[in-house]
Protein backbone atom coordinates (compact mmCIF):
# COMPACT_ATOMS: atom_id res chain seq x y z
CA UNK A 1 0.00 0.00 0.00
CA UNK A 2 1.47 3.49 -0.48
CA UNK A 3 -0.50 7.09 0.38
CA UNK A 4 -3.34 7.17 1.46
CA UNK A 5 -4.10 3.69 1.76
CA UNK A 6 -0.68 3.48 4.26
CA UNK A 7 -1.93 6.27 6.60
CA UNK A 8 -6.03 4.42 6.36
CA UNK A 9 -4.05 1.28 7.51
CA UNK A 10 -2.07 2.84 10.51
CA UNK A 11 -5.15 4.22 11.69
CA UNK A 12 -7.03 1.56 11.49
CA UNK A 13 -4.32 -0.65 13.71
CA UNK A 14 -4.38 2.05 16.21
CA UNK A 15 -8.40 1.37 16.13
CA UNK A 16 -7.95 -2.51 16.22
CA UNK A 17 -5.14 -1.63 19.52
CA UNK A 18 -7.94 0.47 21.29
CA UNK A 19 -10.52 -2.31 20.79
CA UNK A 20 -8.24 -5.36 21.70
CA UNK A 21 -7.20 -3.56 24.94
CA UNK A 22 -10.58 -3.47 26.38
CA UNK A 23 -11.17 -6.35 28.74
CA UNK A 24 -14.83 -6.20 27.11
CA UNK A 25 -13.71 -7.21 23.58
CA UNK A 26 -13.08 -10.80 22.29
CA UNK A 27 -10.38 -10.85 19.96
CA UNK A 28 -11.07 -13.87 18.86
CA UNK A 29 -14.63 -13.29 18.04
CA UNK A 30 -13.65 -9.78 16.46
CA UNK A 31 -11.37 -11.76 13.83
CA UNK A 32 -14.37 -14.06 12.70
CA UNK A 33 -16.51 -10.99 12.24
CA UNK A 34 -14.01 -9.49 10.59
CA UNK A 35 -13.14 -12.42 8.03
CA UNK A 36 -16.61 -12.25 7.73
CA UNK A 37 -16.55 -8.33 6.56
CA UNK A 38 -13.54 -9.21 4.34
CA UNK A 39 -15.55 -11.82 2.65
CA UNK A 40 -18.38 -10.26 1.95
CA UNK A 41 -16.16 -6.99 0.28
CA UNK A 42 -13.74 -9.34 -1.37
CA UNK A 43 -16.88 -10.80 -3.16
CA UNK A 44 -18.59 -7.62 -3.71
CA UNK A 45 -16.79 -5.62 -5.74
CA UNK A 46 -19.49 -3.16 -5.94
CA UNK A 47 -20.24 -2.13 -2.68
CA UNK A 48 -16.59 -1.95 -1.72
CA UNK A 49 -15.96 0.54 -4.85
CA UNK A 50 -18.86 2.09 -2.71
CA UNK A 51 -17.52 2.33 0.21
CA UNK A 52 -13.88 3.79 -0.78
CA UNK A 53 -15.28 5.84 -3.21
CA UNK A 54 -14.06 9.29 -2.01
CA UNK A 55 -16.88 10.95 -3.85
CA UNK A 56 -19.25 10.07 -1.07
CA UNK A 57 -19.58 11.55 2.22
CA UNK A 58 -18.02 10.10 5.20
CA UNK A 59 -21.26 9.82 7.44
CA UNK A 60 -22.80 8.45 4.40
CA UNK A 61 -20.57 5.39 3.85
CA UNK A 62 -20.50 4.96 7.06
CA UNK A 63 -24.12 4.66 7.76
CA UNK A 64 -23.92 2.09 5.19
CA UNK A 65 -21.82 0.15 6.80
CA UNK A 66 -24.04 0.23 9.91
CA UNK A 67 -27.32 -0.96 7.58
CA UNK A 68 -25.05 -3.78 6.78
CA UNK A 69 -23.40 -4.97 9.19
CA UNK A 70 -25.67 -4.44 12.11
CA UNK A 71 -26.86 -7.65 14.12
CA UNK A 72 -24.75 -9.33 11.66
CA UNK A 73 -21.64 -8.86 13.61
CA UNK A 74 -20.83 -7.58 17.38
CA UNK A 75 -20.32 -3.83 17.72
CA UNK A 76 -16.72 -3.51 18.11
CA UNK A 77 -16.53 -5.00 14.45
CA UNK A 78 -19.09 -2.53 12.99
CA UNK A 79 -17.23 0.24 15.00
CA UNK A 80 -13.90 -0.84 13.51
CA UNK A 81 -15.30 -1.05 9.49
CA UNK A 82 -17.00 2.47 9.99
CA UNK A 83 -14.28 4.14 11.28
CA UNK A 84 -12.37 2.58 8.07
CA UNK A 85 -14.56 3.75 5.16
CA UNK A 86 -14.44 7.18 6.84
CA UNK A 87 -10.71 7.06 5.71
CA UNK A 88 -9.72 7.60 2.16
CA UNK A 89 -8.28 4.55 0.53
CA UNK A 90 -6.23 4.51 -2.79
CA UNK A 91 -7.64 2.02 -4.30
CA UNK A 92 -10.80 -0.27 -3.27
CA UNK A 93 -8.95 -3.22 -3.04
CA UNK A 94 -6.84 -1.94 -0.27
CA UNK A 95 -9.91 -2.18 2.08
CA UNK A 96 -10.15 -5.88 1.76
CA UNK A 97 -6.33 -6.09 2.67
CA UNK A 98 -6.35 -4.12 5.12
CA UNK A 99 -9.29 -5.91 6.65
CA UNK A 100 -7.47 -9.36 6.33
CA UNK A 101 -4.29 -8.28 8.14
CA UNK A 102 -6.78 -6.71 10.84
CA UNK A 103 -8.33 -10.32 10.99
CA UNK A 104 -5.20 -12.29 11.46
CA UNK A 105 -3.90 -9.52 14.03
CA UNK A 106 -6.96 -10.07 15.99
CA UNK A 107 -6.51 -13.66 16.15
CA UNK A 108 -3.01 -13.10 17.24
CA UNK A 109 -3.52 -10.56 19.34
CA UNK A 110 -6.14 -13.65 21.17
CA UNK A 111 -3.29 -15.65 21.25
CA UNK A 112 -1.17 -13.48 23.05
CA UNK A 113 -3.32 -12.71 25.85
CA UNK A 114 -3.35 -16.64 26.39
CA UNK A 115 0.19 -16.64 26.17
CA UNK A 116 -0.17 -19.09 22.98
CA UNK A 117 2.01 -16.48 20.66
CA UNK A 118 5.03 -17.84 20.76
CA UNK A 119 3.45 -21.14 19.87
CA UNK A 120 1.21 -20.18 17.13
CA UNK A 121 4.64 -18.22 15.49
CA UNK A 122 6.75 -21.69 15.62
CA UNK A 123 3.48 -23.80 13.66
CA UNK A 124 2.99 -21.30 11.07
CA UNK A 125 7.07 -22.02 10.79
CA UNK A 126 7.09 -25.33 10.78
CA UNK A 127 4.02 -25.49 9.14
CA UNK A 128 5.64 -23.48 5.79
CA UNK A 129 8.39 -25.75 6.48
CA UNK A 130 6.10 -28.60 5.58
CA UNK A 131 4.74 -27.29 2.78
CA UNK A 132 7.96 -26.28 1.20
CA UNK A 133 9.09 -30.01 1.38
CA UNK A 134 6.06 -32.35 0.32
CA UNK A 135 4.70 -30.75 -2.98
CA UNK A 136 1.77 -33.45 -3.11
CA UNK A 137 0.44 -31.13 -0.44
CA UNK A 138 1.34 -28.29 -1.68
CA UNK A 139 -0.61 -28.92 -4.91
CA UNK A 140 -3.48 -30.10 -3.18
CA UNK A 141 -3.55 -26.98 -1.18
CA UNK A 142 -3.10 -24.77 -3.67
CA UNK A 143 -5.70 -26.31 -6.23
CA UNK A 144 -7.61 -23.95 -7.83
CA UNK A 145 -10.37 -26.30 -8.74
CA UNK A 146 -10.19 -28.22 -5.12
CA UNK A 147 -13.45 -26.89 -2.98
CA UNK A 148 -12.52 -24.24 -0.19
CA UNK A 149 -13.93 -27.13 1.60
CA UNK A 150 -12.49 -30.14 0.88
CA UNK A 151 -9.09 -27.83 1.80
CA UNK A 152 -10.58 -27.07 5.26
CA UNK A 153 -11.17 -30.44 5.98
CA UNK A 154 -7.83 -31.41 4.54
CA UNK A 155 -6.34 -28.94 7.33
CA UNK A 156 -8.50 -29.81 9.72
CA UNK A 157 -7.02 -33.63 9.59
CA UNK A 158 -3.38 -32.17 9.89
CA UNK A 159 -3.96 -29.78 12.53
CA UNK A 160 -6.69 -30.31 14.50
CA UNK A 161 -5.72 -31.43 17.83
CA UNK A 162 -1.96 -30.99 16.62
CA UNK A 163 -1.70 -27.07 16.80
CA UNK A 164 -3.30 -24.10 18.51
CA UNK A 165 -6.67 -23.36 17.83
CA UNK A 166 -5.12 -19.67 16.37
CA UNK A 167 -2.95 -21.36 14.25
CA UNK A 168 -5.48 -23.55 12.52
CA UNK A 169 -8.07 -20.84 12.16
CA UNK A 170 -5.24 -18.53 10.34
CA UNK A 171 -4.16 -21.35 7.99
CA UNK A 172 -7.72 -22.32 6.88
CA UNK A 173 -8.52 -18.97 5.79
CA UNK A 174 -4.88 -18.43 4.17
CA UNK A 175 -5.54 -21.87 2.07
CA UNK A 176 -8.94 -21.24 1.55
CA UNK A 177 -9.16 -17.67 0.85
CA UNK A 178 -5.81 -16.92 -1.08
CA UNK A 179 -6.71 -13.66 -2.92
CA UNK A 180 -3.98 -14.02 -5.50
CA UNK A 181 -1.55 -14.55 -2.74
CA UNK A 182 1.28 -17.53 -2.87
CA UNK A 183 0.39 -19.89 -0.01
CA UNK A 184 4.65 -18.92 1.35
CA UNK A 185 4.18 -15.55 0.96
CA UNK A 186 1.08 -15.74 2.86
CA UNK A 187 2.45 -17.70 5.65
CA UNK A 188 5.47 -15.33 5.60
CA UNK A 189 3.13 -12.73 5.83
CA UNK A 190 1.53 -14.04 8.92
CA UNK A 191 4.87 -14.71 10.73
CA UNK A 192 5.77 -11.06 10.36
CA UNK A 193 2.35 -9.90 11.68
CA UNK A 194 3.47 -12.32 14.83
CA UNK A 195 6.38 -11.27 15.36
CA UNK A 196 4.89 -7.71 15.56
CA UNK A 197 2.32 -8.17 17.92
CA UNK A 198 5.71 -8.62 19.77
CA UNK A 199 7.25 -5.46 18.63
CA UNK A 200 10.30 -7.86 17.10
CA UNK A 201 11.33 -8.84 13.62
CA UNK A 202 11.71 -12.78 12.32
CA UNK A 203 14.48 -14.05 11.08
CA UNK A 204 14.58 -17.38 9.17
CA UNK A 205 18.26 -19.53 10.27
CA UNK A 206 19.31 -22.57 8.48
CA UNK A 207 22.56 -24.28 9.20
CA UNK A 208 24.24 -27.23 8.39
CA UNK A 209 23.51 -28.80 12.47
CA UNK A 210 21.15 -27.80 15.09
CA UNK A 211 22.70 -24.09 16.70
CA UNK A 212 23.40 -24.44 20.37
CA UNK A 213 21.45 -21.97 22.70
CA UNK A 214 24.26 -20.24 23.30
CA UNK A 215 24.74 -20.04 19.34
CA UNK A 216 21.51 -18.75 19.26
CA UNK A 217 21.46 -15.91 22.05
CA UNK A 218 24.58 -14.78 20.30
CA UNK A 219 23.17 -14.54 16.79
CA UNK A 220 19.91 -12.98 18.01
CA UNK A 221 21.73 -10.41 20.60
CA UNK A 222 23.81 -9.28 17.21
CA UNK A 223 21.00 -9.24 14.44
CA UNK A 224 19.40 -7.38 17.17
CA UNK A 225 22.16 -4.54 17.48
CA UNK A 226 22.01 -4.56 13.25
CA UNK A 227 18.29 -3.98 13.19
CA UNK A 228 17.53 -2.30 16.06
CA UNK A 229 14.56 -4.54 17.40
CA UNK A 230 14.40 -7.73 19.22
CA UNK A 231 14.84 -10.44 16.98
CA UNK A 232 12.61 -13.98 16.59
CA UNK A 233 14.70 -16.35 15.40
CA UNK A 234 13.07 -19.30 13.32
CA UNK A 235 15.61 -21.78 12.86
CA UNK A 236 15.85 -24.78 9.84
CA UNK A 237 18.45 -27.47 9.39
CA UNK A 238 19.21 -28.54 6.40
CA UNK A 239 22.54 -30.13 5.66
CA UNK A 240 22.73 -29.13 2.20
CA UNK A 241 24.55 -25.84 3.05
CA UNK A 242 27.38 -27.90 4.58
CA UNK A 243 28.24 -25.86 7.11
CA UNK A 244 27.88 -22.10 8.27
CA UNK A 245 24.58 -20.08 8.26
CA UNK A 246 21.98 -18.77 6.06
CA UNK A 247 19.57 -15.75 7.89
CA UNK A 248 17.01 -14.19 5.82
CA UNK A 249 15.19 -11.15 7.39
CA UNK A 250 12.37 -9.84 5.36
CA UNK A 251 13.98 -9.76 1.75
CA UNK A 252 17.62 -9.63 3.05
CA UNK A 253 19.95 -12.68 3.01
CA UNK A 254 22.86 -13.19 4.57
CA UNK A 255 24.10 -16.13 3.42
CA UNK A 256 27.52 -17.09 5.43
CA UNK A 257 27.53 -20.80 4.02
CA UNK A 258 29.78 -22.96 2.82
CA UNK A 259 27.43 -24.06 -0.16
CA UNK A 260 27.08 -20.51 -0.72
CA UNK A 261 30.94 -19.67 -1.38
CA UNK A 262 30.90 -22.20 -3.46
CA UNK A 263 28.04 -21.71 -6.01
CA UNK A 264 29.88 -17.95 -5.75
CA UNK A 265 33.22 -19.80 -6.90
CA UNK A 266 31.68 -21.51 -9.75
CA UNK A 267 29.54 -18.53 -11.11
CA UNK A 268 33.29 -16.81 -11.28
CA UNK A 269 34.79 -19.29 -12.66
CA UNK A 270 31.60 -20.11 -15.38
CA UNK A 271 32.34 -16.12 -16.32
CA UNK A 272 35.98 -16.44 -17.43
Amino acid sequence: MNGASREALSAARERLDALTDSASVDAAGLAEDLASVTSLLDREVSLRRVLTDPVQGEQAKAELVGRLLNGQVQGAAVDLVSGMVRSRWSQSRDLVDALEELTATADLTAARSTGRLDSVEDELFRFGRIVESDAGLRAALTDKAAPASAKATLLGRLLGGRAEAVTERLVVRLVTRPRGRSLEDGLRSLSALAAARRDRMVAVVTSAIPLTDAQQERLGTALARIYGRQMHLNLDVDPAVLGGISVRVGDEVIDGTIQERLDEANRQLGGR
